[in-house]
């Protein structure tokens, strides 16, 4: 684009701009030859490039059944074996993989998720792809969110991180990200008609703290609006969250674009701040010019929007791009592997069954149509054609060698059904075994768009796998593939438990090296696991009612909920073991007494006192001083990652800024810090938190209202109030204000009602409701 933006929008017409602020097709922006304005390409995937030919080269011929079928694709229409042929979106092209969200998040590395970022972009930028449709970031507030797996975590800390360190990834390589989906489209029960119904501070410090957390530290050039309403307002047409706190409140200055069909008010949507309607829609296009002509729609808005638009083409850098680069494939396999290995979680080790040692496990059974067609990722938009495949038993006999005695059974039958005789067979080989690893999963096509899961089980057949192996077995293992979280009623019938969530094509490498101790378990949860689905917070409310959605636990999301109400979940957030020990030590905090705007740095040393190398996630959380907030008991705010040799010990360093300290508070609309003595604690987990040091925070300039049905309590406590409410009595009474001060102070604690009534009924003044508020205000 040769000319300004300023130049471009005033040579394009009324109908040329309201076709650039919609789609062309499915996945392009609408190009002006004319204008020398290029047309960009975009594509669904947060975890790996899905590339439809059918649907973005031979753009002409597109219909909405093609969406459709995107939307429904399921994970076991994908595989090794059908890359590059025809799937139900479409011809897709063959791509890497990564691991899922929820699997990807429990690696808590922003190093390597920078990394699986660049690989994203390479991977576009080799398939024509200028911006990639994620990463999505909303928190999992409840397991049974049909995108669960996508997500990062239910801690707004943990998803902003990682999520800004993709973009970043994406980003410096010159590939568009699109941070989705803002926002509280945290299920996908009737996700086009529900009404989230969620409290202003919940708001702020849960449901839009991660976004707010990946844009400042990311800058992602795009934004896509959601599918559902919030607080009774669509959220694609939405002023307050796409103008006033996206824009105005937090200063970002990139494209925001719709969810793929999530328009229903184009002129609406373009007033509150949504640029880019997605994909082309004729209808809205004739809503949208209506508008303008009627006035209904100023063009500087229109404009404006254009701007955006052509400030992201720039961004694109499209005129650059001449040839597509090839990628290297094996290269970014190698890192989804990587990837895997550092994301699963080891969540149960008894009497050190693993590593797999063939001094004492010499026959191994391998157990379950995971170990030979693995379950790698979840179904639905971001469905990916992996480019190659790690089958879990190929590499456990590779990984094993001639050490090892390996023998493998299914155990089940046909579609994941109890089979007596699949079944038995496994019971043979897990009984002519010392160690029997049964590869278990959720079924597939559960999880995905527009629909929940219905329970949090494995399967049926699956959870017979176990019991009846164990019965036989001296030793099991169990490896896990599942979106999120599930009840294991079935936990205590192994010895160790491998938690994969969908690890991607990698998985297979990943899960052998872990198995024989290749590598050292160093994945972390990023959710809690509960005992039941009954026991989580959403529970009760969940999905609603009358397309209302409330949610009702308020603040308390995930293990703040287990940690206020004192519940023991089956494993908390932040948990994960490992074949090492780490010590931590020597907790020591930059200031004892912190400013309003004042940063943190926590000092922490920490040894691994085992036998191998192994890397530890560091977490501090922090605990809030009694006030008129209410608090969980503690609150992530920081972690780091650290590789540590056997007997090394470091010392590792994270900051805590000033909005870590920060509350909203809800009646004043405002972030506030409260004053008094804020708790760091440090460890390895949410609830094994050893290191605890105090700082003192002044809080900020802030005053609390008050009115007159206000207490005397709370009155005093407002110094300047209190003297303008005494300068008044004592104008209306004649008594000194000492003695109305002394008077009020002696029978503040003893009153429960407010100061009005204090006053008049308790202390005789005379004095009206009106005269009393008025001498509350000042400035």
């Amino acid at each position: 684009m040769k000319h300004s933006h300023e130049t471009l929008i005033s040579q394009m017409t009324t109908d040329e701009k309201v076709a650039f602020l919609s789609g062309k097709a499915l996945w392009k922006t609408t190009p002006f030859a004319h204008l020398g304005i290029p047309s960009a390409t975009m594509t669904d995937g947060t975890y790996g490039v899905r590339y439809s030919s059918e649907q973005i080269d031979d753009d002409a011929n597109w219909t909405i059944s093609d969406f459709l079928n995107v939307v429904h694709q399921s994970a076991d229409d994908q595989g090794e074996q059908k890359k590059g042929s025809e799937a139900l979106f479409g011809q897709t092209l063959p791509a890497t993989c990564f691991p899922n969200g929820s699997a990807l998040a429990c690696s808590w590395d922003t190093e390597l998720v920078y990394q699986m970022g660049q690989a994203l972009a390479h991977e576009c930028q080799a398939l024509g792809v200028d911006i990639l449709l994620g990463p999505g970031i909303n928190l999992r507030r409840t397991p049974l969110s049909g995108r669960g797996y996508e997500y990062y975590s239910e801690d707004p800390v943990v998803s902003g991180e990682l999520a800004a360190a993709l973009i970043n990834g994406m980003q410096d390589e010159g590939v568009g990200a699109s941070l989705k989906h803002f926002a509280c489209n945290n299920s996908e029960f009737r996700r086009t008609e529900m009404d989230s119904i969620v409290d202003a501070r919940t708001l702020h410090e849960l449901y839009l703290a991660g976004f707010k957390r990946a844009i400042d530290k990311s800058n992602p050039w795009t934004v896509m609006s959601s599918y559902n309403r919030l607080n009774g307002e669509q959220t694609s047409q939405s002023h307050t969250l796409l103008t006033q706190i996206l824009r105005e409140q937090w200063g970002y200055n990139g494209l925001v674009m719709s969810d793929w069909y999530g328009i229903k008010d184009r002129p609406a949507s373009l007033l509150a701040g949504n640029d880019l309607s997605m994909p082309e829609v004729q209808r809205d296009k004739r809503d949208l010019l209506a508008a303008i002509n009627e006035g209904r729609v100023p063009m500087s808005v229109v404009d404006e929007s254009c701007a955006r638009l052509l400030t992201l083409l720039d961004r694109l850098q499209l005129d650059q791009k001449t040839t597509k680069p090839t990628t290297d494939f094996s290269a970014h396999h190698a890192l989804a592997q990587q990837i895997a290995e550092e994301s699963i979680v080891l969540l149960k080790n008894d009497e050190q069954t693993l590593p797999l040692d063939a001094k004492r496990f010499q026959r191994v059974a391998i157990i379950g149509p995971g170990a030979h067609e693995p379950v790698i990722q979840g179904s639905g938009c971001a469905t990916t054609v992996p480019y190659v495949l790690d089958r879990p038993l190929d590499e456990i006999i590779d990984v094993a060698g001639d050490a090892f005695d390996i023998h493998f059974a299914k155990g089940v039958g046909a579609d994941d059904q109890a089979d007596d005789e699949a079944l038995a067979q496994a019971v043979h080989i897990a009984q002519h075994s010392d160690v029997a690893v049964v590869f278990v999963n959720t079924a597939i096509g559960e999880d995905g768009e527009n629909g929940d899961r219905q329970n949090l089980s494995i399967l049926a057949a699956h959870e017979q796998l176990i019991h009846k192996v164990s019965q036989v077995a001296p030793r099991t293992v169990v490896v896990l593939s599942n979106s999120d979280a599930v009840e294991m009623p079935w936990l205590d019938q192994c010895h160790a438990l491998l938690e994969t969530f969908f690890a991607g094509q990698g998985v297979g490498k990943a899960v052998a090296k872990l198995l024989f101790g290749h590598a050292n378990p160093s994945g972390k949860l990023t959710v809690t696991v509960p005992n039941c689905l009954e026991e989580t917070p959403a529970f009760l409310h969940y999905p609603g009612e009358a397309l209302r959605h409330h949610y009702s636990e308020g603040i308390y999301v995930g293990y703040r909920y287990y940690d206020k109400r004192k519940m023991t979940p089956r494993f908390p957030f932040g948990f994960g073991l490992s074949y090492t020990q780490f010590e931590y030590q020597a907790l020591s905090l930059s200031h004892t007494t912190l400013a309003a705007d004042d940063a943190l740095t926590v000092s922490v040393t920490v040894t691994n006192s085992g036998d191998r190398a192994g890397k530890e996630v560091v977490q501090v959380y922090l605990t809030h001083p009694d006030g008129e907030l209410a608090h969980a008991p503690v609150n992530l705010k920081a972690f780091s990652k650290v590789a540590l040799a056997a007997g090394e010990t470091q010392t590792v360093e994270l900051t805590l800024s000033a909005e870590d300290f920060r509350s909203y508070h809800p009646t004043l609309e405002q972030w506030i810090t409260e004053a008094g003595t804020y708790e760091i604690c440090v460890g390895a987990h949410s609830r094994e938190l050893p290191l605890r040091a105090s700082v003192q925070a002044l809080g900020t300039a802030h005053r609390l209202p008050l009115n007159v049905d206000s207490s005397l309590v709370q009155l005093i406590n407002d110094e300047r109030a209190f003297a303008q409410i005494v300068a008044l009595v004592a104008d209306k009474s004649g008594l000194a204000p000492e003695v109305i001060r002394e008077r009020l102070i002696n029978i503040a604690p003893e009153l429960f009602c407010g100061f009005y009534i204090a006053l008049t009924e308790f202390l005789g003044v005379d004095v009206s409701r009106q005269a009393l508020a008025d001498a509350l205000h000042y400035d």
